[in-house]
């Protein structure tokens, strides 16, 4: 063996313990993310007498499936999730487009107090929503919209952490594209629409999923707004509802869980790749 060969042993040895270190690492996080996830799905499946022992079964023998029937059918599921499906996508799309629109004009449109303005939105990010709960309330119920669509989703339809977003997307686009496009004859409407958005698709791609969380995750704004029917009431409310008081309903508030889960779970594997490329766009020239 030659002393190049000998030298590169240890340094061969040393990267493979450190990718040994990098993988265990990275497992045990997975591990700790999916467990809760692992064991809902397994308690959605054991009956009533399975899920009293302590500890439970760490896997379903006998998997009961009728409680994800009863959740769907009897605990309206089905409707609670048209109706969270309505207010995401409301809010979503409200929220794409007044990020898009307000960000491109922080990133290329020349008006006064425009710095200004852009600290005052990004001001809205440290005030809590509870804050402005007794406003909006007042605001919804003044024009009619209580146990409504639009009471639900109005209030979410714009987002200082969006327009911040859009904002740095957009400022990553050369100057000399916005030039060329000028000289070309494009006003601002047709340079967004035709450079500005289409490059920038992975931020909006980012914005979208985080808009889809926080919409379907809300309790306690559709909870203030809602009446006492199931016509616009939320999955979030309607998991609350499933339980109950009884103990015996825990299994069938699990199975609820698992449903409302799914788009989540959908969602972002679908939006993986855009998600990590926004974040990772920043930090790779």
């Amino acid at each position: 063996m030659t002393d190049a060969a000998r030298r590169r042993r240890p340094a061969r040895r040393r990267r493979t313990l450190r990718r040994a270190a990098r993988y265990a690492l990275l497992t045990l996080g997975a591990l700790v993310v999916l467990a809760p996830l692992y064991l809902t799905v397994v308690n959605s499946l054991l009956p009533p007498s399975a899920l009293a022992q302590r500890p439970p079964p760490l896997f379903p023998l006998d998997p009961q499936w009728h409680d994800y029937t009863v959740a769907w059918s009897q605990g309206h599921l089905g409707v609670y999730l048209r109706n969270s499906a309505i207010q995401t996508g409301l809010i979503v799309c409200g929220q794409l487009v007044t990020s898009v629109l307000a960000g491109y004009a922080f990133a290329f449109v020349r008006f006064p107090l425009r710095r200004a303005l852009f600290v005052v939105f990004l001001a809205t990010l440290m005030i809590p929503f509870e804050v402005t709960l007794v406003t909006n309330t007042q605001t919804i119920s003044s024009f009619g919209w209580y146990n409504t669509f639009e009471g639900l989703a109005v209030p979410f339809l714009a987002t200082g952490f969006g327009t911040f977003l859009l904002r740095q997307a957009f400022l990553q686009i050369p100057r000399d594209l916005r030039e060329a496009a000028t000289l070309d004859g494009y006003g601002h409407l047709a340079f967004l629409a035709r450079v500005a958005v289409p490059l920038a698709r992975p931020a909006l791609a980012a914005l979208g999923v985080f808009s889809f969380l926080g919409a379907w995750n809300q309790y306690l704004w559709p909870l203030v707004v809602t009446g006492s029917g199931n016509n616009v009431r939320t999955v979030q409310i309607g998991l609350k509802l499933l339980q109950g008081t009884q103990v015996s309903h825990t299994d069938v508030a699990l199975a609820g869980t698992v449903i409302a889960v799914l788009p989540l779970a959908v969602l972002l594997v679908v939006f993986q790749k855009q998600l990590v490329r926004s974040l990772t766009g920043g930090a790779v020239k």
